[in-house]
Order: C-alpha cells, then structure tokens, then sequence
C-alpha cells in the first residue's frame, strides 16, 4: 500500500493520517487498485473492501467522505454517515472520525490542530481553492476551539504545474482577482495558454490567511501513473473512467 505522510503532521501527539496512492486495494483493469471513489464505475464491493483498508491503516473506526461539487462548503462532522453532503471540506473534535478527500489531479489539504484536539480536510482543486474553500475550512475549525496560529497544514498529491495547462479565459479569473496571482503561471507551448501551479497556489492561500506551518508533498498525480490516479491523463488517454485516491485525518 502506498501511503505517503507528512513530516509537519507526523509529528503531532494524538493525529493519525495518510494521503493514500492508488497501490494496495483489490479493484483491478482502469480502478486498479486502492480506488477508494464510490462515484466511479468500479464494483461497489471493491470500493469498500479498499475503503476498509483504509480505515484500518489509519486506526480509525470510520471513514467519512462527501460528496464534492468544487465548493467553499464546509461541513462538521460528529459520526459516521453512510452518504456523505454534498461540501468540500470537513472538521471535526471527534476521536475516530477519519475525514476522507477523494482527488484524481486536486489537491488534498489536511489540517490539524493537536493542542485542540482539532482536525480537517478540504478538496482544493482550482474552482474550491478560488472560492475559499480552504479560508472556510480554517474558519470552521475555529468554531471547534482551533487557533489558527497553532494550525498545521499539508498539501498532498496533486496535479504539478508542468502538466495543468490552462486557457486565457482562466488566467484572466485570477488576474481580475488579484494582480499577484500572475505569479501561479508558466507560459505554455501553445498561444494564449499557461500553466497553473495549483499546490502553490493552495500554499500562498493558506499563507494569506496565517497558517505558518504548511507542507507540500509536490508528487504529480498526472506523471507517476503507477502511483496515482489522474483525471486529465484518463482524459488524455481516452480512457472511459478513473479511479479516485483518498488522503484522510483522524484523530486518535
């Protein structure tokens, strides 16, 4: 099973958590095969038997996920559910609530603040991570009891900038909002194309709203096949669907 962890949360008493790669599951051809998204076209028995695995890597006695729509949605988690809101952010003050992001290209954030006793995570692609999500996420464990000061944050797998082209109608979003975001792009090949660097922009965003301690894992999901699965490779590929990876915190 491929579990890459975060220096910055390893360190932290009482915090459990993994951003998991598409290794060590039992779903098999295009899934293959720790595919943990229920919304994919695998069989629903694999999806689970890998989401169990999960669950009993981390040591926790539940493994919540939503359903995301690319929102600054934040939701508080108390228990299990069998079918996740749609948000695309979770906290909780619940021992043994492991709070699950699906990603295949965007950018799984976790959050923890152990002093509090305080944990979340946010599904950052471009769309989310514009619209605040991860602002929403602090401000929703706060409510919890976190400081924000204290909070610790680790970007995981996710698409690199090397491999995010975007369109001119994209980059001009990003200018009206802040002529500073000019710095999040690359030229491209092509005419009137860039490319986006999303972790980074997720890490300035975080920065912005005064988390100090923030970790980015910078592993491409689109470049290491074997290790991750990728929407826009699918895409690329013609491939008819993909499987999704899952990065969760809980804690102890």
């Amino acid at each position: 099973m491929l579990i890459l962890r975060a220096t910055l949360l390893s360190g932290l008493p009482g915090i459990s958590h993994g951003f998991f790669g598409r290794r060590g599951g039992v779903s098999g051809g295009i899934y293959a095969s720790l595919n943990c998204g229920p919304g994919s076209g695998d069989d629903p028995a694999h999806v689970s038997e890998n989401r169990r695995l999960v669950r009993e890597a981390l040591g926790a006695g539940t493994l919540n996920s939503l359903y995301q729509i690319h929102s600054p949605k934040v939701v508080t988690v108390t228990g299990d559910w069998d079918a996740g809101p749609q948000a695309d952010a979770m906290v909780t003050a619940t021992p043994g609530i492991a709070l699950g992001i699906l990603t295949a290209d965007c950018a799984p954030v976790l959050f923890a603040d152990a002093s509090a006793g305080v944990v979340g995570a946010a599904h950052a692609g471009w769309k989310g991570a514009f619209g605040g999500v991860l602002d929403a996420t602090l401000a929703a464990m706060e409510t919890l009891g976190a400081a924000r000061e204290r909070i610790v944050a680790a970007i995981g797998p996710c698409i690199s900038q090397a491999n995010y082209e975007v369109g001119p109608e994209f980059i001009d979003r990003f200018r009206s909002a802040d002529s500073a975001n000019e710095r999040f792009f690359a030229p491209s090949s092509r005419p009137d194309h860039h490319q986006f660097d999303l972790e980074s922009y997720c890490a300035a965003r975080l920065k912005a709203e005064g988390v100090d301690k923030v970790e980015r894992l910078s592993a491409c999901t689109y470049e290491r096949s074997a290790d991750f699965f990728s929407f826009r490779r699918t895409t690329h590929r013609g491939e008819k669907d993909y499987g999704r990876e899952i990065s969760a915190i809980a804690l102890s």
